[in-house]
């Protein structure tokens, strides 16, 4: 695992478009894997820029989504799809279908889970999946308590997570849907390189434990200490309560040139 630690978000931002735009360079036909929330916003944003300066194509490109909630109907503002297509999906030149979510409204769910890790399988593998980190480390929506083997299935969201995204449903909890489909740490861990991405001092505790702490289902997002290809981005309130800061930034510091993320 490799932890950067950087004076702002903007900062983590243009780290994370230098690998995406590596991996389109290098391979046009990639597999993304993309996620919603705050963390990745200013990310898309870059890209978007990169793309507009003709440094990027996402033509060739596929994407699959990390998860989507229950529930939502198909014009709601909230629904992920709806989130990365207007936050990526819809500003760059991604060829039509080439951006799957999980049908989080299926007749039978389970088998719509099945369906989008075979789908997630049949493209190929996700070469590189960009992530968030909850407060209370989950990612994706893997909350607390999840399997470290799970694959894409369905799952209850945490009291924290509700009042967490509350935010993106004018502050009111009741509006929030308890129930996701969501990508299972077994399903991420296949991806081939991940990123993820922190900002903030609320993030500290999940961001050490994630780092430091034990590989436990309590902080599910430890699982990416097992990962081959793991880049982990924080700003310095994020990196607060990391016991090894130092050294991680004494390891970036003195990185060869020549070694990208």
């Amino acid at each position: 695992m490799e932890v950067v630690i950087v004076d702002s978000g903007q900062r983590i931002a243009a780290l994370a478009a230098d690998a995406v735009q590596q991996l389109l360079q290098t391979k046009p036909t990639a597999v993304l894997g993309l996620a919603t929330g705050s963390s990745p916003l200013a990310l898309y944003d870059e890209l978007v820029r990169r793309f507009q300066a003709k440094l990027v194509s996402f033509a060739r490109a596929k994407a699959f989504m990390l998860d989507e909630y229950v529930g939502l109907g198909a014009d709601h503002p909230e629904r992920y799809r709806n989130v990365i297509e207007r936050e990526i999906a819809g500003r760059v030149d991604f060829a039509p279908s080439s951006v799957r979510g999980p049908d989080a409204n299926a007749t039978d769910l389970m088998a719509a889970c099945r369906a989008y890790d075979q789908a997630i399988r049949d493209a190929g593998g996700v070469d590189l999946q960009i992530l968030g980190v909850g407060s209370d480390g989950h990612i994706a929506f893997n909350e607390p308590g999840s399997s470290l083997a799970s694959r894409t299935r369905i799952k209850t969201l945490t009291r924290q997570t509700v009042a967490d995204n509350a935010r993106f449903f004018g502050g009111d909890e009741s509006l929030v849907p308890r129930h996701v489909v969501t990508q299972g740490l077994g399903t991420i861990m296949e991806a081939r390189h991940l990123v993820l991405m922190a900002l903030g001092r609320g993030k500290a505790e999940a961001v050490h434990q994630m780092v430091e702490g034990a590989v436990s289902a309590l902080w599910p997002a430890s699982i990416i200490q097992f990962h081959p290809h793991a880049t982990v981005l924080v700003d310095r309130e994020a990196a607060s309560r990391l016991q090894l800061s130092s050294y991680y930034e004494h390891v970036y510091a003195a990185k060869p040139p020549w070694q990208t993320l």
